[in-house]
């Protein structure tokens, strides 16, 4: 501003007025810095749940390359082309194993060899062959544990038979072994195999694996089209690939089958949740026997036709079989 000229003075003075922004500052200065922390936070938020995404996605996507057939392109689809050809070599493996272990621990009883004092799931030097009703008994209770221990006890039911001991694993309505039409096996469910793999590395029996499903169809149709037949096999040898996860030995899985809907529990209901189960059938010596030589070369045959042979049975047990009979008709 101008000051006049002083009338005592004949010079002029020049004076500046400098205008305060203090008010100005106070109120914009901090407000960009609280937006600016406000943003940072919430970027460094989306972050992180892109990052647990992406770690869950890589987790799935590991589990449904490890199940047979598994392919990220299909997940979820109804619909899978079929793959020509098949496998190298036969799922079914042609001879019976013989394992090489304690004797001592074939027999039962107490002590080190026998099934009421040897821990099998924490002992590592126990090796155990399942062959008595009592025997059998005894490894039915320690999977019973296993699979309260997993929180799966409602899931798992056994039944010992001629042919060895079933393990069935079957869905509940609260729990499924399974994600609902894939192959990918539930956490739990995963943990239960691996658990069962250390106890039956130490078991001399070999086991059949078989995978069940309910009646619900696919929704694809042709000779493509993903269906039940093919569920059922990829759960099969997604419970033996955990299974072998676990330190159970290749060799003591004798087949792999599926069977659909073909052979339900609940036979009233065929969508029944019981339905959807995987077994575990614990074979004895001579059940597994049987089956190997079912589908392998029979060791004797002799000529039925120009076309055709008859296989012979086995000496041995054509002698057992004898010598039990003999008694009967000696009594006669």
């Amino acid at each position: 501003m101008l000051k006049p000229p002083s009338k005592h003075d004949g010079k002029h003075e020049t004076v500046v007025k400098r205008s305060s922004r203090k008010h100005e500052d106070e109120a914009h200065g901090g407000a960009w810095k609280v937006a600016f922390a406000d943003f940072s936070l919430a970027l460094m938020c989306l972050f992180l749940v892109l990052w647990v995404l992406a770690a869950r996605n890589a987790e799935r996507l590991e589990q449904i390359l490890k199940s047979p057939g598994g392919n990220p392109v299909d997940e979820g689809q109804s619909f899978r082309p079929e793959p020509a050809g098949g496998p190298r070599g036969s799922l079914i493996e042609r001879n019976v194993v013989q394992r090489k272990g304690d004797a001592t621990a074939r027999g039962v009883g107490t002590g080190a060899g026998g099934i009421e004092n040897p821990d099998p799931v924490r002992d590592p030097s126990f090796r155990m062959r399942y062959e008595s009703p009592a025997e059998l008994l005894a490894l039915s209770k320690v999977l019973a544990q296993l699979s309260a221990e997993a929180g799966l006890a409602q899931n798992l039911q056994t039944l010992i038979t001629p042919a060895g001991l079933r393990v069935l694993l079957h869905d509940t309505e609260h729990q499924g072994m399974f994600e609902r039409g894939s192959a990918v096996p539930d956490e739990r469910f995963v943990g239960l195999l691996r658990k069962m793999g250390p106890l039956f590395a130490r078991m001399e029996n070999q086991m059949v694996i078989v995978g069940h499903t309910d009646s619900v169809p696919y929704a694809g149709h042709g000779a493509g089209a993903y269906s039940n037949w093919q569920l059922s096999s990829n759960r099969a040898m997604a419970a033996r690939a955990q299974l072998l996860e676990g330190g159970m030995a290749a060799d003591g899985i004798l087949q792999v089958v599926g069977m659909a809907d073909r052979a339900p529990i609940d036979g009233a209901d065929a969508t029944a949740a019981a339905n959807r189960r995987i077994e575990l059938l614990v074979l004895t010596d001579s059940q597994a026997r049987n089956i190997a030589a079912m589908y392998g070369m029979p060791g004797r045959v002799q000529p039925l036709t120009p076309e055709a042979d008859m296989a012979l049975p086995d000496p041995d047990t054509l002698q057992a079989l004898r010598a039990r009979l003999q008694p009967q008709r000696d009594a006669r």
